[in-house]
């Protein structure tokens, strides 16, 4: 596939079976250089930028993503209007209006944004979060009619409704008008409700299709502040940028493309979130123990997976609730519960992710295996499935399903695919073949209800349907480096500057970079999760401290632990800093290793 001389550092296949492959392209290089030229960056930072197809005179609007330049007309979203019409409607009479959200982070926000902004405007809308176990992902019926019946003149669904055809019909035959915003993979056929916001709709030609649901309602709440602001009933309406933390949350956290406006509202948020003004996210990092200034590896990994935890096994109100308070107290209270339930989380997926593995190595065995591993039991917390699915991707570079079973057979699943794998429409087409009674998602994510005796039919239906994309996918199992660098040149000054090309994530890959041929000075095991700590020295004696996740019974794990004060290796990573008692210090995240010819 490749020719030697592709290969970074002659690396064909690395401890963790990968090839290691130059990021930048010769057309790429021939960018970077007149970049750095042009502008008077780093060639480093040039590199970045070109690697992700930045363009040369695009090079200072990416470095300073602003939401005045970034932001469309909402009005480009179909039925956009249709909806904000119906909103001003309600907050101009003063009508009960009920949130009915998703039990994730991106609901959770959603809800938080609409919260606030109506708060701003003198309503006080109820808020219904979803039992994931009892009731499942989106509205029901029964809930519907609670709504209804404590007084909801309006009910507006986030981050789900429209894939909920039977619920808003049920809503709309009481009388109660129902508005959908959503952000999720849909058929051609939509819910019968007063308005369907969904950039992902088939009729919709905004190209917002990239937005978590939280960046949909905050195009949503611009549109409606134009209007009330037009209308001038209202003195003073909420400051929309305040609430610009919450969306760079759940995109985040929703791992939505971190490019053109979504990497500006992550950028802005991010700034918000740091002056600390949302008592409940402030009360979560103060539970999380964040050190040093809040960023997305952060919000994606401390922040997310606790308000994630309500929802799985908990309080699935908890995440709203908590985004948004205004109460110190009563921020650092729920904070406390998500806390000790994302510790409980994480001993339930621990012996989750053990058993998965255990089934899905028996089936792999020594061959090649099947395309798409779905593995099920009745064992399984329904709250973590998604956690194991995305554990069982990661091990074997393929998409992958976890599936809790129900006494009778059936069960509640969640996938986690791979690049190049579209998993939400391969879900949305095994609905349309009755193999699933619900299912829904992105191309990376989905979440699928099936009946008895299903499962094996829904595995023989993906390996058929998605076997190819696998096996390109697959093939390009390689890993990407920016640059090559040494311990000596890994500085907090150093981290900072190619942080300008951030924030990172989905999308818009962090830089990796290669350390040639540095020793392990010093290597433990620490933590429960089994965390491989190093430090690294470089062939001019500079040293580097690195980590690596979960690693300890992998052969990237014991490949560390056997190297030192052994034979110099090459490694790859990327470089965070860390914050400890008030001191910045460089830290590289390892993800790979290869030995030193």
């Amino acid at each position: 596939m490749f020719e030697e001389k592709d290969f970074f550092l002659n690396v064909e296949k690395s401890v963790n079976g990968r090839a290691w492959i130059d990021r930048l392209s010769a057309a790429q290089m021939r960018t970077a250089t007149a970049m750095a030229q042009q502008y008077g960056i780093s060639e480093i930072l040039a590199r970045i930028l070109a690697a992700r197809d930045v363009p040369l005179d695009g090079t200072e609007e990416f470095l300073l993503p602003t939401l005045r330049d970034l932001m469309p007309d909402p009005s480009t979203i179909t039925q956009m209007d249709e909806l904000v019409d119906r909103l001003v409607v309600a907050v101009e009479r003063g009508e009960n209006i009920a949130l009915f959200g998703d039990y994730d982070v991106d609901g959770a926000s959603s809800c938080a944004l609409m919260t606030r902004y109506l708060r701003g405007v003198g309503l006080a809308p109820a808020t219904y979060i979803p039992d994931r176990i009892f009731e499942g992902y989106g509205p029901n019926i029964p809930a519907m009619d609670q709504l209804i019946d404590e007084g909801a003149q309006l009910i507006v669904t986030l981050d789900c409704g429209a894939t909920s055809f039977e619920p808003i019909a049920h809503a709309r035959e009481r009388g109660v008008d129902v508005l959908v915003i959503d952000h999720h993979q849909v058929a051609h056929e939509l819910p019968n409700a007063n308005a369907v916001v969904n950039p992902n709709r088939p009729d919709d030609i905004s190209g917002l299709g990239h937005l978590a649901a939280a960046g949909v309602t905050f195009m949503v709440l611009v549109a409606l502040n134009r209007v009330l602001k037009e209308r001038g009933n209202f003195p003073q309406l909420p400051n929309l940028m305040q609430l610009t933390d919450l969306v760079a949350l759940a995109t985040i956290c929703d791992v939505v493309p971190l490019q053109g406006l979504n990497r500006a509202f992550v950028q802005r948020g991010l700034d918000v979130m740091r002056s600390g003004k949302n008592p409940g996210l402030a009360a979560l990092a103060l539970a999380a123990r964040v050190s040093g200034p809040l960023n997305a590896y952060h919000l994606g990994f401390l922040l997310g997976p606790r308000i994630n935890a309500g929802g799985r096994i908990g309080d699935a109100s908890l995440g709203a609730r908590l985004l948004s308070c205004d109460d110190q107290h009563e921020a650092m209270h729920i904070a406390e519960q998500l806390e000790g339930l994302n510790a409980e989380r994480q001993a339930i997926e621990k012996r989750a992710v053990e058993e998965a593995v255990a089934v899905a190595d028996a089936e792999i065995g020594d061959g090649e295996g099947p395309p798409v591993i779905v593995v099920a039991s009745p064992d399984w917390h329904q709250g973590v499935v998604g956690l194991v699915a995305a554990r069982l991707k990661e091990r074997f570079n393929r998409p992958a399903f976890a599936i809790a079973q129900k006494a009778d057979g059936s069960g509640t699943g969640s996938g986690r695919s791979i690049p190049g794998v579209d998993l939400g429409k391969a879900v949305i087409a095994a609905v349309d073949e009755n193999l699933l009674t619900k299912g829904g998602g992105h191309a990376m994510a989905a979440g699928i209800s099936i009946g008895s005796g299903e499962i094996g039919h829904f595995r023989a239906f993906l390996a058929e349907k998605l076997a190819e994309n696998v096996h390109e996918a697959r093939k390009q199992n390689t890993i990407k480096i920016d640059a090559a660098m040494t311990a000596r040149g890994a500085t907090t000054d150093f981290i900072h500057q190619i942080e300008r090309a951030g924030p990172y994530g989905a999308g818009n890959p962090g830089p990796l970079f290669a350390f040639p041929a540095h020793r392990v000075a010093f290597a433990d095991i620490v933590g429960v999760g089994g965390h491989v700590r190093i430090t690294l020295n470089s062939p001019d004696r500079a040293r580097l401290n690195g980590i690596c996740f979960r690693a300890a019974d992998t052969p990237l794990g014991q490949m560390l632990l056997n190297a030192k004060n052994g034979d110099p290796i090459h490694i790859v990573g990327a470089l965070n800093i860390n914050h400890w008692q008030g001191r910045e210090e460089p830290q590289l995240r390892i993800l790979d290793a290869a030995k030193s010819s």
